[in-house]
């Protein structure tokens, strides 16, 4: 092989290891969490870094499908969840 390949598949294998490692770390906490906004109910499953982040995460995404608008979006990202589900 060239230097030049033998180079690129060190760099590609560098950054391949970084990102498996990274997502490794962002699975420490996982959890389900259900948020109530205007009478609809929707629920998520998350991953963070910590279980704060974890909700945070939920809420987010939990209120994504159910709330339309930035005004909607904040109000319900407010919302405190209606349950959290801890995961292994």
């Amino acid at each position: 092989m060239r230097k030049e390949a033998i180079v690129g598949l060190i760099v590609v294998v560098t950054i391949v290891t970084a990102v498996v490692y990274s997502t490794m770390q962002l699975r420490q906490h996982t959890c389900r969490v259900c948020v109530i906004y205007n009478g609809r109910t929707n629920c998520a499953k998350v991953s963070g870094s910590t279980k704060e982040e974890a909700i945070q995460t939920g809420i987010s995404t939990a209120c994504a499908p159910i709330s339309s608008g930035v005004t909607q979006t904040i109000q319900c990202g407010n919302t405190p969840p209606t349950s959290v589900e801890w995961m292994q």
